[in-house]
């Protein structure tokens, strides 16, 4: 894999006294939402984008995104001088759709989830020519995700746990697989949207693969169909996969914004829910936190604070 570094960020890697005794666990937050816009999602395709052929660039290209692969494809693109079309979900967050303008891109939204899009940028390809760049399932694209990873190693030798959000299986894939070969004894802990639970009904045959609904607030993570190519590696690599309700995940939203000082999208306060929720043996353990985006629109704050108000009752309740 050639060299990532000059174009972008080794993010922050945080941690938190407050969170440690709400957990129980020894956090480390590692802040993709510091990324280059605002996401983990540049890493993998500026890989994608180094290794695109001449010939091939010249042609263009065309992705599918929920709006964070948008905007790692138009940055990585613009960098190339690489004419780049993207086809986004109608109810993509405005910050997104904006943001991915800003680097030069065509954005068409089309469709009500991430698979619909991806559909229609398919057929776009086939009849432009231009290269697909996949949101997760390319290995390129995998092996650029992996360098998050490679960085928790180095700024936190101590970790023994990592959790990490799972929507395609990307990040999760590219992950695992660079962690259990370096270190064979870290768990890694997958985390998906229980609205979106492709991936995990994969890993334990429990359900469709392929769904025909999907939704909530971690629009990031809601996939219809887990990657064929990650789907392998996860189930090779991974120990173990878990899901998080919206509430979950709106409780995790407010208190990294109120107790941690830091605004990031409801993919990316997926694995912090996990943390929280319980249903994880952490208790203890240096636990890497991948806080995998921050591009969320604040015009949607006032209904999160009501969702996460819901699940302190219930859990008080409890």
């Amino acid at each position: 894999m050639r060299c990532l570094g000059p174009f972008i960020h080794e993010t922050p890697m945080i941690e938190s006294t407050t969170f440690d005794r709400l957990t129980g666990a020894h956090l480390h937050f590692k802040l993709e939402n510091f990324q280059r816009t605002g996401s983990f999602k540049l890493r993998g395709a500026l890989n994608k984008m180094m290794h695109l052929p001449v010939e091939q660039a010249a042609r263009g290209i065309v992705a599918a995104s929920a709006g964070n692969h948008a905007q790692g494809v138009a940055l990585s693109a613009s960098k190339r001088g690489i004419k780049a079309k993207i086809f986004m979900p109608a109810a993509t967050p405005k910050a997104k759709v904006q943001a991915t303008e800003a680097y030069g891109a065509d954005v068409v939204l089309v469709g009500d989830s991430y698979q619909e899009s991806y559909e229609a940028a398919a057929a776009d390809r086939l009849a432009s020519g231009a290269v697909f760049v996949h949101a997760f399932d390319d290995f390129e694209v995998m092996a650029g995700q992996g360098t998050v990873a490679l960085e928790m190693l180095q700024q936190c030798p101590d970790l023994e746990t990592v959790l990490v959000p799972i929507g395609g299986g990307g990040l999760a894939a590219g992950t695992a697989t660079y962690l259990k070969n370096i270190r064979p004894d870290i768990r890694v802990i997958g985390v998906q949207s229980e609205r979106a639970p492709s991936m995990f009904n994969l890993f334990y045959h429990t359900g469709p693969a392929k769904l025909e609904h999907v939704g909530g607030i971690a629009e990031g993570i809601l996939v219809k169909e887990a990657g064929r190519k990650t789907f392998p590696l996860i189930a090779r690599f991974l120990d173990e996969v878990v899901t998080v309700s919206d509430s979950e995940i709106a409780r995790a939203i407010v208190l990294m914004l109120e107790r941690g000082k830091l605004f990031v999208e409801g993919a990316g306060a997926a694995a912090f829910a996990a943390a929280l929720s319980g249903r994880i043996d952490i208790r203890g353990r240096h636990v890497g936190v991948m806080v995998s985006g921050g591009n969320a629109d604040l015009e949607n704050l006032p209904e999160i604070k009501k969702m996460a108000e819901g699940c302190e009752r219930a859990g008080l309740a409890e």
